[in-house]
């Protein structure tokens, strides 16, 4: 069985879509003084959040997360661990999660979870692909790179069984 890769959204798109969220999150932190905490959710959005921070005009902290999930449990959420906590405190700091698809928000929920109890200033996400209608979970991303309703989509991070990350652009992968 073979993969067919559909081109969806080109590296140029990506690239003009970064500079414009760069702006947005820079004008939506204008009035902190304190530098921002960008928390790269690990693997997928690792070319997205090298990307996106340097487009971001004002002090950054850097950190990672892995977050793994685990097919023992009955109900998802309740099998989602951290695999790579923060190395940073973010207590009473402007946080922005970066990640680069919120689909069903299981995951995210977890996360922003397990930071809220860190107590942080504020909490955003951004994130390169938002599929908004397939929520599950209530969700918020406040930075969305793209919008996307449905197809299964690789590149720029995003992987199918962890190939496909090293594209440029983002495709729609479907079987032959």
């Amino acid at each position: 069985m073979g993969h067919k890769l559909t081109p969806f959204i080109t590296a140029e798109q990506i690239a003009e879509r970064n500079i414009t969220l760069g702006q947005e999150i820079t004008e939506s932190y204008k009035d902190s003084q304190e530098p921002l905490v960008c928390i790269c959710v690990l693997k997928g959005a690792f070319l997205f959040f090298s990307d996106i921070i340097r487009k971001i005009d004002r002090d950054i902290e850097v950190d990672f997360v892995r977050l793994a999930s685990y097919g023992t449990a009955t109900s998802r959420g309740e099998d989602i661990v951290f695999s790579k906590d923060l190395e940073i405190s973010i207590e009473g700091k402007d946080v922005l999660v970066i990640e680069d698809i919120v689909d069903t928000g299981h995951s995210m929920d977890f996360l922003l979870h397990v930071l809220r109890r860190r107590n942080p200033k504020s909490l955003k996400i951004c994130s390169l692909i938002d599929k908004h209608e397939r929520r599950e979970k209530h969700v918020t991303v406040d930075f969305a790179g793209f919008k996307l309703n449905d197809g299964f989509i690789v590149g720029y991070g995003l992987d199918y069984a962890e190939r496909y990350r090293e594209l440029d652009g983002i495709y729609e992968l479907s079987t032959d």
